[in-house]
This record gives structure tokens, sequence and C-alpha cells, in this order.
């Protein structure tokens, strides 16, 4: 079976620049060999449209090995959403110096799904983010995730397109450049991994 990765949007605000930025990237990953090869899959996972409520599973994930263990039908569905997937790029916003508290909470609502697979971190804000990915890559390995060494911050190049995307208004990605090509260098590094277990 051809493997899927799942590019996540960790960003859950209205308005927001996560899916904008996120679909951009995206898009960029889908122009790559890897895909359209079809040596890997891509798919968009948007926290926005799961919704999920703070975690309110009466089970502790780590002791939970299937997704029929979980007693409600939005963790058992984010279960095998996340199962379905062999590794994943984070897209997130860096509020406050931290991520998002929606992404830990997507992720602490599982275990076993996560473990073992390989990651990349995708950051962004006013200073690329880039304490919200380390604090998210300390996490990723608590969820014995396997996160590449490499994470991409992208920077708003001004006050007035940090405030646009704060706005949720269209942005112009072009600044951003090199940084995209960072990710799509990632993504080499993580189809390498995930074909050399194949």
């Amino acid at each position: 079976m051809t493997p899927k990765i799942g590019l996540i949007i960790c960003s859950q605000r209205t308005p927001r620049a996560g899916l904008h930025i996120g679909t951009t990237i995206l898009n960029d990953l889908q122009a790559t060999d890897s895909v359209r090869t079809n040596a890997v899959k891509l798919s968009l996972i948007d926290l926005a449209e799961w919704n999920l409520p703070l975690y309110n599973e009466p089970g502790i994930p780590s002791q939970i090995h299937s997704s029929d263990q979980y007693l409600h039908r939005h963790t058992r569905k984010w279960s095998e959403e996340i199962a379905s997937h062999a590794a994943f790029v984070f897209v997130t916003p860096q509020y406050n110096w931290g991520y998002p508290a929606s992404i830990k909470n997507a992720i602490d609502y599982l275990y076993h799904e996560w473990n073992g697979k390989p990651a990349m971190i995708v950051s962004y804000g006013g200073h690329g983010g880039g304490k919200a990915a380390e604090q998210l890559k300390q996490v990723l390995c608590g969820a014995r995730m396997r996160p590449l060494e490499r994470t991409v911050g992208l920077t708003f190049p001004s006050r007035d397109v940090l405030m646009d995307a704060a706005e949720g208004r269209e942005l112009d990605l072009s600044s951003w450049e090199g940084e995209r090509k960072e990710v799509v260098e990632g993504l080499g590094e993580m189809v390498k991994l995930l074909l050399a277990e194949a």
C-alpha cells in the first residue's frame, strides 16, 4: 500500500492564516516527484473541521490498542484517521511563545496511533514560530514519534503582513520561497525514511 502523509493544520482560530498557509504547503508538496509518482499520498487534516472537544475519554490512551476501545465516536474516528497515516507534517502558528492548545489536545487523545511515525514541523508567526516548534517537537517525542531534526520557520515579513494573517486575509507567500523549498526537502527526508521501512 502507498504510505499516506497527513498535513495537519494546527490552528482552529476564526479568522486564521493556517488554512491558507497549510494548503499552499500542501500544493507545493503535491508537485513533488514522490507524490506525482505515487510513492506517497498526501492528505489534509484540518483540526478546525475535526473540532475535537477537550479530551473526554475515561481511558488512558497508552493503554488503548484499538479504536473500538474508545468510548466516544469522535475519538474512534480520530484514532482511525491518524492510524491510517504513516507520517505527518504539522503546520502550526506560534501563540504567546507556544503552539495552540488544539494540537496538544488532538495529540493527547491518542498514543499508539502516533507511535514511531516520522513528523516534520512547519511553524509560522511574527518571529517564525521557533519556540512553538521546539515545544511541539518535545511533545511529539513524548508520543514516541520521530520528528525530523529540521524544522521550518515562516516569519511574516512585516507587521502589516502579520496583521493580514491575524485577520484571515489572503497572503502573498512569495517571500517564503526559500523556506517552502526547505519543506519540500523535508518531505524528501520523510519519504526516504518511509520507503526504507517498506
